[in-house]
């Protein structure tokens, strides 16, 4: 009932799932992650044992064409599933059994494996693959969302639309390097999951994203004073501490620390700022 993509980013430092369903949730039950060991998903009759143990073996060291293998064998229910599986090195994996609802099937490449049931045809696998390969210039969340939009837009789900998620982790890559999990987005039901996706990755971006040390201005002279104005005008005034207090002070109250440089400011923070201000 559900396409989705598991990934591996170009340098290995980044795993993920991007995910699309005719089902309540599906962010909730199909993926699973973890930093420096790999990516799983686990759909059509779900084994969500699958995604603790196909962590374990990647773990070790087992590759993850012997991961799905080993634990399909081990599955009596295996005919009526599907998994995916891509470890730190090497091509992703696939599993369909064979009595899942058609559309059915799957593929995989180095770094990837795309699958899908319930589907409007294997257009909708091979839009994921062709996205997922043609978009490598684009950041890895986003290349995984550029797959998933295409196979919605290919057809996807054949009884329509209910949900969306995406899973990115990298080591250390969560909220303040503080955890690993640099994306955890779920659209859980809404009539476009997939465009939602999309709008609070834009968010997410905004508020989380790390800002780009070449596009950072230095807070002085006339920006210096249009900040200190912009402050002022959403209650923040420039007190003995400086102007670097005061703009801490409102870049917490507006979630976006993550984008607080002392002396400097990001080209989105001051465009946020001069919103807020009504500039």
């Amino acid at each position: 009932m559900t396409f989705s993509l598991v990934a591996r980013s170009a340098d290995g430092r980044l795993f993920g799932v991007a995910v699309a369903s005719r089902f309540l949730a599906a962010g909730a039950l199909v993926p699973a992650a973890e930093a420096l060991v790999g990516a799983v998903a686990t759909q059509a009759h779900a084994n969500l044992a699958y995604r603790a143990q196909a962590l374990a073996l990647l773990r070790t060291g087992v590759s993850a064409t012997d991961a799905v293998a080993g634990l399909v064998a081990a599955d009596p229910g295996r005919d009526d599933r599907q998994l995916a599986v891509v470890g730190p090195t090497g091509d992703g994996a696939t599993w369909t059994g064979p009595r899942c609802h058609p559309w059915a099937g799957g593929q995989a490449g180095d770094g990837w494996a795309a699958q899908g049931n319930i589907l409007t045809g294997p257009q909708v696998i091979d839009a994921l693959r062709d996205a997922w390969l043609a978009r490598a210039e684009l950041p890895f969340p986003q290349r995984l969302l550029a797959a998933l939009t295409a196979g919605d837009q290919a057809g996807g789900d054949r009884r329509g639309r209910q949900s969306a998620a995406m899973l990115v982790v990298q080591r250390h890559g969560g909220y303040a390097g503080t955890g690993d999990e640099l994306v955890d987005l779920r659209v859980d039901d809404h009539p476009d999951p997939v465009s939602e996706l999309r709008r609070l990755l834009g968010i997410h971006h905004m508020l989380f994203g790390r800002p780009d040390p070449a596009t950072l201005r230095d807070l002085t002279g006339p920006l210096a004073a249009e900040v200190t104005e912009l402050l002022a005008a959403t209650g923040h005034l420039v007190g003995p501490d400086g102007l670097d207090e005061a703009l801490a002070a409102w870049t917490g109250l507006e979630n976006l620390e993550e984008r607080f440089v002392p002396g400097r400011i990001d080209p989105i923070v001051l465009e946020h700022l001069r919103r807020c201000a009504g500039r």
